[in-house]
């Protein structure tokens, strides 16, 4: 029967599609690249999500993240990717998590029942915990590295991090799985340089303080106010929920 995942179906077959549809997929960050990881799975027939994240759609998120418009601002990034899932898919389930996640509340998440994790999120202590949780409860993950202070989306790839180069935080996040005995990961990351942003006070979060009321994490408290593009955490999102629809899908028909 005809249906919105007709056409996907004629790339992945009925079992693929299946496996999508009964698949239960927690992303952690919906901002730049989570929310475009997010988009691309339902729209490719994931049946049900877990979506963290505690932060609110902000005015200069409107040049990068897919759930940020004018009629967003100020409301719960989580709150919004649900409905727009919802509107993709009303068959859809989606938990919704408004938290920041950390070692300290880890517990309250149960990641043997998830079919696939992706690590979207900033912190390196959040990304550890993601990744050793996700490793522990056998669940395939996948991890998204620095996308801030680039202009070049061509030169993503998909590696295992122990092989990637160039980008700082894979840097950090290799020493410290290192440490933790973790012998693999898959990561999306760019061999690009990281460009400086330019210093412009009259332009800077710092200066021009707009957060939204309520607002838990403020771009005031971060050492570094990275700049982005429409054009390249967008394409890191959408490279990780590629390789999360080939992972569930399973084996593609075999051309005759």
């Amino acid at each position: 029967m005809l249906n919105q995942f007709s056409r996907t179906q004629l790339l992945l077959g009925k079992e693929g599609i299946d496996r999508l549809a009964s698949a239960k997929v927690a992303v952690f960050g919906i901002g730049g690249v989570g929310g475009y990881v997010v988009e691309a799975l339902v729209r490719s027939g994931v049946g049900s999500f877990v979506l963290v994240d505690d932060d609110k759609v902000c005015l200069t998120n409107l040049n990068r993240q897919i759930i940020a418009t004018r009629s967003t601002v100020g409301q719960y990034k989580t709150d919004v990717m649900r409905d727009r899932i919802l509107d993709i898919n009303p068959q859809a389930q989606v938990e919704v998590r408004q938290c920041f996640y950390l070692p300290e509340n880890a517990d309250e998440f149960d990641f043997s029942g998830y079919s696939y994790v992706v690590d979207a999120v900033d912190t390196v202590t959040a990304k550890l915990d993601i990744i050793m949780r996700a490793k522990e409860a056998g669940v395939p993950v996948i991890s998204s590295m620095g996308a801030g202070n680039k202009l070049d989306p061509t030169k993503f790839q998909v590696a295992d991090i122990y092989d990637t180069t160039i980008c700082p935080l894979a840097r950090v996040m290799r020493r410290e799985l290192r440490k933790r005995n973790v012998k693999d990961l898959k990561v999306v990351y760019s061999t690009e340089k990281s460009i400086r942003p330019l210093e412009d006070m009259s332009i800077s979060c710092r200066t021009n303080y707009i957060c939204p009321p309520g607002a838990k994490h403020k771009c005031t408290e971060r050492r570094d106010i990275p700049g982005s593009v429409a054009f390249v955490p967008s394409v890191a999102g959408l490279i990780i929920a590629g390789e999360v629809v080939k992972d569930l899908a399973g084996p593609l028909p075999v051309e005759e």
